[in-house]
């Protein structure tokens, strides 16, 4: 990999991983915003709490090189699911926040994909075959 690729993946997984773990406060401490998302989905207590596991999870996979391909793809899925939810259900401003919420999962989602494209040669499987210029690809 390429020194600005990684700079900039590394500048991702930062953000991503920030973004992720800022919010875990709320959701572990049942702040009454976070029980009221979970509990409007239908997710409730339980959802809020595996939630947070799962985005602590990819935020450390995140921060491990070897591994923040793995940490982008659940945050990628993990994301994915509260911007539908937010699409569907909640709408795009919850509680007069403005969007923030959203806005926020939109700068993960992104983040979280531009990871997988800089690191995709790393992806099992994957990798070998993402991760070589198109000229030497056999069709």
């Amino acid at each position: 990999m390429k020194k600005p690729s990684l700079y900039i993946s590394w500048a991702l997984q930062g953000l991503s991983a920030l973004i992720m773990v800022q919010s875990l406060f709320f959701k572990f401490s049942a702040a009454p915003e976070s029980v009221y998302i979970f509990g409007k989905v239908g997710l409730g207590d339980a959802g809020r709490i595996g939630t947070g596991v799962a985005e602590l999870i990819a935020s450390v996979l995140l921060l491990i090189p070897g591994t923040a391909w793995l940490g982008a793809l659940l945050g990628v899925g993990i994301i994915s699911g509260a911007l539908v939810s937010h699409l569907t259900i909640l709408g795009i401003e919850v509680q007069g926040d403005g969007g923030y919420l959203f806005f926020l999962g939109l700068v993960v989602f992104f983040s979280c994909g531009g990871i997988l494209w800089i690191r995709r040669a790393q992806i099992p499987f994957l990798g070998s075959r993402l991760g070589r210029p198109m000229a030497s690809r056999k069709s």
